[in-house]
């Protein structure tokens, strides 16, 4: 009988889970069942292009996976039981249920509106693909000289923020955000930015927490009101709410507690990876939510459970920081470097070159989701036992 793997969610995580373990597992052991709502990947870092009006390259998942073994459902997930061991899904068929050994939980995350009034009815998202080409077709409808306000200062919001004013310089731009502009970088890091944001004319709002979202603009705290046709969010994220229904043990945000192969604290039959878990990295600190953190603990989930099932050592991935990557526009970026912990130290990479090193780990990321063990050894190893993955003593201590 063979061992039921079903991988829930298709993002970077989720598909590159998948797909190692093809690599890692005996086609004739194990079946992988990968449940996605699309047919195609979704480049969810590049989505602030997308809405700025750049069309990005199609990469259908049936010739990422064409030969490896991995089947793809297309489906929405709308349940799990985790004592019955069973995902409900949704698709073009109907209502199904799918049965599982193991489970990968990497159904990450959406927009957080942080219930802020009026967000949720006039606020655009730019995490996810529909969100984005919503956002696209609105400012594209925007005659020139109309406000548009992003309201964030993190990562998101200064690279939405600046690809839009680069695409459309006729536009007002503005960015409200709730501290200092870029207070988490470095001196280097705060000042380029500072000079790219003067540069494409965005009106930088500081110490401006949003209380309210209207038709025609946003309000502050302190009761400044900044006008907008077009507002859009970008503040958070929060997780996909399917984990809030099970059993499985939670901690903040509603993720997944995890421990350090990214298996589940409650449930040794689940594991849990990017933006859907919580696991703990240097100086014990959760690791944020990011395709950083979750490409480094998807590459561990894979790698423990195909470990497990086929009675090998289980591997112990050091997941660290090295930097944190801005695009500010096509010809802007900034890199900075941080600690393993993710704190800012003095370097920094501006300009051009930071913008093409920035380029290069988009189309990295996305290479890697097709090329699951690039530049590692691909070997498929035989199921030693078709159990329900209950860890044995040696592997509880492992």
């Amino acid at each position: 009988m063979q061992h039921r793997i079903v991988v829930l969610g298709a993002g970077y995580t989720g598909a590159i889970a998948a797909g190692r373990l093809a690599k890692r597992l005996h086609r004739e052991d194990v079946t992988i069942t990968l449940v996605n709502p699309e047919p195609d990947f979704v480049e969810r870092v590049r989505l602030h292009q997308l809405a700025a009006g750049q069309d990005l390259r199609p990469r259908p998942f049936a010739e990422m996976f064409a030969g490896t073994g991995v089947e793809l459902r297309l489906a929405e997930v709308t349940a799990v039981d985790v004592e019955r061991r069973t995902v409900a899904v949704t698709g073009t068929d109907g209502p199904a249920e799918l049965a599982y050994d193991t489970l990968v939980y990497a159904l990450g995350s959406g927009w957080n509106d942080g219930d802020v009034p009026g967000t949720a009815v006039h606020a655009h998202e730019l995490s996810s693909r529909p969100g984005a080409r919503r956002l696209r077709e609105r400012l594209a409808a925007l005659p020139a000289g109309r406000p548009v306000v992003v309201v964030g200062g993190g990562l998101t919001g200064l690279e939405a923020a600046t690809e839009i004013a680069e695409a459309r310089p006729d536009l007002a731009v503005s960015l409200a955000t709730h501290g200092v502009l870029g207070d988490w970088l470095s001196v280097k890091g705060r000042a380029h930015l500072r000079n790219v944001t003067d540069r494409l004319g965005i009106e930088v709002h500081e110490h401006a927490a949003v209380t309210a979202v209207a038709a025609d603009g946003v309000t502050t705290a302190d009761g400044r009101t900044v006008p907008a046709d077009v507002t859009v969010w970008t503040t958070g994220f929060a997780v996909h709410p399917i984990a809030q229904g099970t059993t499985l043990e939670l901690g903040e945000g509603g993720r997944i507690l995890v421990d350090a192969t990214m298996r589940s604290v409650s449930h040794p039959d689940v594991y849990a990876v990017g933006d859907a878990a919580l696991a703990i990295g240097p100086q014990d600190k959760p690791l944020r939510m990011s395709c950083a953190s979750g490409v480094p603990m998807a590459w561990q989930a894979a790698d423990a459970i195909a470990a497990r099932l086929t009675g090998a050592k289980v591997p112990h991935i050091s997941i660290r920081y090295f930097q944190q990557c801005v695009s500010l526009g096509r010809k802007e970026g900034l890199i900075q470097f941080v600690t393993a912990d993710d704190r800012a130290v003095d370097r920094a990479l501006t300009g051009r070159l930071a913008a093409l090193y920035k380029e290069l780990i988009c189309k990295g990321a996305a290479w890697g989701v097709a090329n699951p063990t690039s530049g590692m050894p691909s070997r498929r190893r035989r199921v030693v036992r078709q159990g329900t993955g209950v860890p044995t003593p040696a592997e509880a201590t492992a």
